[in-house]
């Protein structure tokens, strides 16, 4: 009898101290109040709206490219001498942890795409050592651009007032997004607490189920 009530509760333990799986809120408005109950599957909750830029190779690239991918999103510019240098040092740093992960995708569009021309953004790849199949620098259409970072992605996050392309879009800001294209985080990329906390939540992601 002493050994069937040892049994139960070491059984009863092992299920009670077993790691549970994190789950990530979802996101859908730019003050980034969470939501929990929504479902992979959920087309009507908010997801990152088609659009068509061009890479570092001079090729097209539209939200379909992020279709069944994991993908941490930033805004930078290649003459920026404050914080995206940093910016861009923190994302070499998650190319290097996921250089192997076909799962993952690496977004950083320009702010400045009168001058991110594809040779400059070429040149900046090749200098920072971008690798192409997990990192993307983009440009394209400056509204388009704009339009995406703030009313998409909420890169910004909530500043309490609309800004249009006269405004300039600079911020330290990283937005993860799932497979299904709805936001899951925001992290400061200026930040080492905030960056492992990024790693962690794409560890999660990847083997997040509906």
């Amino acid at each position: 009898m002493k050994n069937i009530i040892a049994s139960f509760i070491l059984i009863t333990c092992m299920i009670a101290c077993k790691p549970q799986q994190s789950k990530l809120p979802y996101y859908d408005t730019a003050d980034f109040t969470p939501k929990w109950n929504i479902s992979a599957s959920d087309d009507h909750f908010h997801k990152i709206r088609p659009f068509h830029l061009i890479n570092q190779n001079g090729q097209p690239f539209t939200e379909k490219n992020m279709d069944g991918k994991i993908c941490v999103v930033d805004y930078f510019f290649t003459t920026c001498p404050g914080i995206c240098p940093r910016l861009t040092n923190s994302m070499y740093d998650i190319q290097k942890q996921f250089m192997n992960d076909d799962a993952l995708l690496l977004m950083s569009h320009t702010a400045t795409p009168e001058t991110d021309s594809v040779p400059v953004l070429k040149k900046y790849a090749e200098k920072k050592g971008v690798n192409d199949k997990r990192w993307m620098l983009l440009t394209g259409n400056l509204r388009e651009l704009y339009d995406l970072g703030r009313r998409s992605y909420f890169i910004e996050e909530d500043l309490g007032e609309k800004r249009d392309t006269s405004v300039f879009l600079h911020t330290e800001n990283f937005v993860l997004v799932d497979k299904q294209r709805k936001i899951r985080g925001i992290y400061n990329g200026l930040d080492q607490t905030s960056m492992a906390a990024l790693v962690k939540d794409i560890k999660i992601l990847e083997h997040e189920t509906d």
